[in-house]
């Protein structure tokens, strides 16, 4: 059925729905206006009022961050981008409050994205709520306050007083020669080792060698802090090529000979050590490179001919008292020590000898007498203590002598268990009267403590004694035959 041309003009007229006119783009323009007025009263809303909204920000293009301009460019950037991994952090979107600055949306995104597939604009709110939409926003620089340490032009002077203060600096921007060793120089004159490494290390990195090693010859200070860096370090090839370049030829020799301690093996050892004698060491230090060269070779030929013996079964001191460690690498007394204790009888022809040991080294009297004490008393070997002490005179008179006082001889006695009667024969031999006193009573040594009271013809000391030895000993019948004694002019 046709309606009539009237009733088609009605529906039109009342209906929401607008035929097709070329004047709809004008009218969708307006409406785009007003949301635009819409979207700026809204902004003015949101925004925060804070001290930097009196900055303006701009990108690096020169453009106002927020401005239509530069959103428009950054949304046809993000277009351009969907198909990669941003480049710009992500931005929660869960809340969807929008800030002038870091907002990825312009207007242009907003009302010109299309149309929804019911044929509508997309609204304000449809991409804050699409949980698919990413918003991005470029990172910007952080205030230059943040990194004013770094890249303030700093003096030399002004450097070092803040590494004092433990802030952190740059050495990298002193990059001439003589802001270099004003920094070294500065450093010293501070008295801090900590910052005069800092610069040491700096310098060795940054300067050749030569210009480094003519420039500590005149610092003294800086260079003992640079060789003792290297010597903890362990750099011993640089160390050794700084010691050259200022003539310092002992202290190269001495280092090179402290590489035998990493050396394992006895016998590379010994080579080495025979390699170091041609080295330039003061007459002092040749002597005692020498003498540890000839100590290495002995304790080698004395270890393989113990260790022999040892596994024979046949030298009763090797089986009474097992050796509990090697020879090998040990300093000249406990070498001394142990052929006291296994070879004190040999004649002085052999390299174990104590005899051949003390000649050529030239030990001391004193020290081998002390040593050879120690070890005939750990034995227990008496008679061999007694031939130590004894000595003939001219006349061929012979008396106890030592080198070391008697009442320490008496504490190493003790020490070693020796019994009453060894211990009586030398406290008998102390000068001092109560000393000898003293020591023979912790002892327990009687006749020298009733000798003694009879030879200061002290008769209350002697009586005041008698109580204290056991009753009807001998000790108190020896008393009682002095106290007895007329001929004995007693002071008291």
């Amino acid at each position: 059925m046709m309606k009539s041309k009237a009733d088609e003009e009605d529906y039109w007229n009342s209906s929401k729905f607008k035929a097709f006119t070329f004047d709809d783009e004008d009218d969708e323009y307006s409406r785009l206006k007003e949301s635009k007025q819409a979207v700026n009263s809204i902004r003015r809303l949101v925004e925060e009022d804070d001290d930097e909204d009196d900055v303006e920000r701009v990108s690096w293009s020169g453009e106002p961050v927020g401005s239509i301009s530069w959103s428009v460019r950054e949304t046809a950037a993000s277009n351009q981008r969907t198909d990669r991994e941003p480049t710009f952090p992500k931005i929660n979107t869960d809340t969807p409050t929008i800030s002038k600055s870091h907002s990825g949306y312009s207007l242009s995104s907003l009302f010109k994205a299309g149309k929804t597939r019911g044929g509508n604009f997309q609204t304000f709110t449809d991409p804050l709520s699409d949980s698919s939409v990413r918003l991005y926003a470029p990172e910007l620089r952080k205030p230059k306050s943040e990194y004013k340490d770094f890249v303030s032009d700093w003096s030399p002077e002004e450097t070092v007083h803040r590494m004092q203060q433990g802030k952190a600096v740059s050495l990298e921007k002193f990059r001439s020669l003589q802001d270099k060793l004003l920094l070294l120089d500065f450093g010293v004159s501070a008295h801090d080792g900590n910052v005069i490494t800092a610069v040491l290390i700096y310098l060795k990195r940054t300067l050749s060698k030569e210009v480094l090693f003519r420039e500590l010859e005149s610092r003294q200070t800086a260079l003992r802090h640079f060789i003792h860096y290297l010597t903890e370090t362990r750099d011993q090839r640089l160390l050794l090529e700084l010691l050259r370049a200022l003539g310092r030829t002992e202290d190269v020799a001495l280092l090179q000979y402290k590489e035998h301690l990493s050396i394992a093996d006895e016998n590379k050892r010994r080579d080495f050590l025979k390699s170091c004698l041609s080295l330039p060491f003061s007459p002092e230090d040749s002597a005692h490179v020498q003498d540890h060269y000839t100590l290495m070779e002995r304790q080698i030929i004395i270890e393989a001919t113990d260790r022999q013996a040892e596994r024979g079964g046949k030298v009763e001191i090797f089986q009474k008292f097992p050796r509990r460690a090697s020879i090998l690498n040990m300093p000249l007394i406990t070498t001394l020590y142990y052929c006291c204790f296994y070879h004190y009888t040999e004649s002085e022809g052999t390299y174990s000898s104590p005899l051949n040991i003390r000649h050529t080294f030239r030990i001391s009297e004193k020290q081998y007498f002390v040593t050879a004490l120690a070890a005939r008393a750990k034995l227990k070997a008496w008679l061999d203590l007694d031939a130590l002490f004894t000595s003939r005179n001219w006349l061929g008179f012979t008396r106890k002598k030592s080198p070391l006082s008697f009442h320490r001889v008496v504490d190493i006695l003790q020490k070693n268990s020796a019994p009453t009667q060894v211990l009586q024969e030398y406290v008998g031999l102390i000068d001092d009267a109560d000393l000898r006193i003293s020591l023979a009573q912790k002892h327990k040594c009687h006749d020298i403590v009733i000798n003694t009271y009879r030879d200061l013809k002290d008769r209350q000391l002697l009586l005041g004694y008698r109580g204290k030895v056991e009753r009807g000993s001998a000790e108190e019948r020896k008393i009682n035959e002095l106290l007895d004694n007329p001929q004995i002019r007693w002071k008291n």
